[in-house]
């Protein structure tokens, strides 16, 4: 006998799954499986509105939010590390200030992975996959077409995805053409919420487009390095002023990476001004996915 699986089930079914193969590799520290473990649950918590409802659906979404914001802590340290090794071999970079802070990031990860560890653990994996697939069969039995797009879930998709491209629009106007990282990590966030939004609509209305879903990916890699190069610049001033401050001399050497990475930043904030005229003409595009009896298209 076969098995029909609804639209609001794949949808929820595809995201756990991504989230159920990489938690064991996370959970042991694999900093690849941590990084797609975060991405899965927000991915997770961009469909949960559309499949669980009310107390309960608010409920679901708690758990898988403290999931992700624990998974985030280490990521950051991950990123971290990975940014100094990259900047390691650089030859007008001294090895001394780069090697410090590795090591202080190195023993802090450390400890923040047996954090991390205890939070994946806390996770009953098994039974938020039967309440979230529950939730999801009963949305697709409600529709009366469980295989085909249910033409109210896609409507509710769609405002979501224009209320995102909104926001993204305000966080653009904020930002302005000044260098303020602060501003520019709100369009990140923003950007990264419409592209997961717009992947809903585009698996809900069987799309094949993704050149608007690419160019969001982009940008949204483009601002998540900005964020975080001044992450480790913020972290580099940290380290020079705490009661354990290095010496004058690597000190002086982590200036020298706090310049560099400024600099960086500077740079890809150009990029990101050449971007801007593509991700607002994506945002028309998506503010008019509210009006119902417009055919565009989903991606």
């Amino acid at each position: 006998m076969r098995v029909t699986v609804g639209r609001s089930e794949l949808l929820i079914r595809q995201r756990l799954g991504a989230l159920s193969r990489s938690l064991p590799s996370a959970r042991a520290g694999d900093p690849s499986a941590i990084h797609q473990a975060r991405v899965a649950t927000r991915r997770l918590r961009e469909a949960l509105p559309l499949v669980a409802r009310g107390a309960s659906g608010r409920k679901l979404a708690r758990a898988v939010r403290r999931l992700t914001r624990a998974l985030g802590s280490v990521r950051e340290l991950d990123v971290a590390l990975l940014t100094l090794e990259e900047l390691g071999g650089a030859a007008d970079l001294p090895r001394s200030g780069v090697e410090a802070l590795h090591q202080e990031i190195l023993q802090e990860r450390a400890r923040m992975h047996l954090n991390t560890g205890r939070a994946i653990e806390r996770v009953r994996l098994d039974k938020l996959t039967a309440k979230l697939v529950t939730s999801a069969k009963k949305r697709d039995k409600s529709s009366g077409r469980p295989r085909a797009a249910d033409p109210k879930q896609l409507t509710t998709a769609r405002q979501r995805v224009a209320r995102r491209a909104e926001r993204l629009r305000a966080s653009i106007e904020n930002a302005a053409a000044i260098y303020l990282p602060d501003r520019l990590h709100e369009v990140r966030i923003a950007v990264k919420k419409l592209r997961y939004a717009m992947e809903i609509v585009r698996e809900l209305s069987g799309s094949r487009a993704t050149a608007r879903i690419m160019t969001l990916k982009r940008a949204q890699d483009l601002l998540g390095r900005i964020h975080d190069f001044e992450v480790l610049i913020a972290r580099t001033r940290a380290t020079q002023g705490s009661s354990n401050a290095p010496t004058l001399r690597v000190s002086a050497d982590m200036d020298l990476l706090v310049r560099r990475l400024e600099a960086e930043c500077r740079r890809l904030h150009g990029r990101y001004i050449a971007m801007r005229v593509s991700l607002l003409a994506i945002c028309d595009y998506a503010s008019d996915l509210r009006a119902p009896r417009r055919r565009v298209r989903a991606a």
